[in-house]
C-alpha cells in the first residue's frame, strides 16, 4: 500500500471528471487510489524511471484516461503542455527513492548488498545524469565534502572525502560495497557501533541526491505545478527527509506570503500577490498503525498547498 494513501485522498478531494497529476507515479499505487476515487477521472502519471512507467501502464492501463509519461516532474509544465492537459484539480509528488528501487540491488541504491554503483532514477540515461560510479570518479574532494555535509548532513564528511580520494588513486570505486568500505574506513568503529542506523546511509543519500539533482530544481518545479492548478486546486507533497521538507515548507511559505517590502512599511509596494495558502496546519504525518505496518513510512511528511481562488 502506498504511503499515506488515506491522507492523500482526503486532502486531494478527488472529484468525478477531475484532472490530476501524479508527478512521481512509481508503481502506480497512489495513482490507482486517485483514479478509483471518482467517475471519469483523468490522471497524468510522470516518472523518470522507465521501469516505473512500464509498471504503472501494466497496472493502470485499463483506466481509459490514465496517461503515463516518461520524464522528470521538474519538467512537468512542458510535459503536460505537450500532452494537451487542461488545468489540474490537484497534483501529488511523493519524493525520494521508491521501495522498488531500494529493493532492487542492481539499481545501486542499497548499502545492504553489493552491486554496481548506478543510483540513477532513470538508468536509461534519457532524462540525463551520470552514474554514481562516474560521479565518484570525477568529483573533487572539496565538492564531495560539501555534498556529504549538505545533502547527507554527515559529520564525518571531511574524513569520508579524504578516504575516497585515497581509495580511487589505487582503484576505481565501482560498487556499493566499495562505497560502504570507504565509509567504514572513514568513521571510527566506536562511532559506527553507536549509530542507530547503517553508517553509510547518509553518504548514500547524499550521492543519490547529487546524481539525480533532486534538490536544486525542486522549488521551481513546485511553483510550476502550482501555476497549472485550477483556482483552489491543491498540490500535495510527501517528503522523507528534512532536506526536501525544508525546501517544500520554505517554498509554500514564500508562495503564501511573497511580499518583499520592509516589515514596517505602511503599504505594499512590491506588487507581489499570494499564490495561495498552505493547509493542514503545516504538515500531516502517518498514523501509528501505518508506521507499524510499514516502517519506511515513519519519516514521511505530507504538506498541502491550495492555489488562490
Amino acid at each position: 500500500m502506498p504511503v499515506m494513501l488515506r491522507e492523500v485522498l482526503a486532502w486531494m478531494r478527488v472529484e468525478s471528471e477531475g484532472v490530476y497529476l501524479d508527478g512521481t507515479v512509481g508503481g502506480g499505487g497512489h495513482s490507482e487510489g486517485i483514479l478509483s476515487a471518482g467517475e471519469g477521472v483523468t490522471l497524468y502519471g510522470i516518472d523518470r524511471d522507465p521501469a516505473a512507467v512500464a509498471a504503472a501502464r501494466d497496472r493502470l492501463g485499463h483506466y481509459p484516461d490514465f496517461h503515463a509519461i516518461h520524464g522528470n516532474f521538474h519538467d512537468a509544465k512542458a510535459l503536460l503542455r505537450r500532452e494537451g492537459a487542461p488545468p489540474l484539480n490537484a497534483a501529488l509528488l511523493d519524493l525520494g527513492v521508491s521501495s522498488h528501487q531500494l529493493d532492487t540491488p542492481g539499481r545501486g541504491f542499497s548499502y545492504h548488498e553489493s552491486a554496481a554503483l548506478d543510483m540513477r532514477m532513470d538508468p536509461s540515461g534519457a532524462t540525463g545524469g551520470q552514474t554514481a560510479a562516474e560521479y565518484l570518479a570525477n568529483v573533487s574532494p572539496q565538492e564531495f565534502r560539501r555534498v556529504l555535509a549538505e545533502y547527507g548532513e554527515e559529520k564525518w564528511a571531511a574524513r569520508i572525502a579524504l578516504v575516497l580520494e585515497e581509495r580511487r588513486r589505487m582503484r576505481p570505486v565501482l560498487t556499493t560495497g566499495d562505497l560502504v568500505d570507504i565509509v567504514d574506513a572513514a568513521i571510527p568503529k566506536a562511532v559506527r557501533r553507536k549509530d542507530s542506523g547503517h553508517p553509510a546511509r547518509r553518504t548514500f543519500q547524499a550521492v543519490r541526491i547529487a546524481v539525480n539533482d533532486e534538490l536544486d530544481p525542486l522549488e521551481s518545479a513546485l511553483r510550476d505545478i502550482v501555476s497549472m492548478l485550477k483556482p483552489e486546486g491543491r498540490l500535495l507533497v510527501i517528503t522523507f527527509h528534512s532536506l526536501e521538507d525544508r525546501v517544500v515548507k520554505s517554498t509554500f511559505r514564500s508562495m503564501q506570503n511573497p511580499c518583499t517590502c520592509p516589515p514596517r512599511a505602511p503599504l505594499c509596494t512590491c506588487g507581489k500577490k499570494p499564490l495561495g495558502r498552505a493547509l493542514a496546519g503545516g504538515a500531516v504525518r502517518p498514523g501509528a498503525e501505518e508506521v507499524s505496518r510499514n516502517p519506511r513510512a515513519r519519516s514521511a511528511v505530507l504538506r498541502v498547498f491550495q492555489s488562490r481562488g
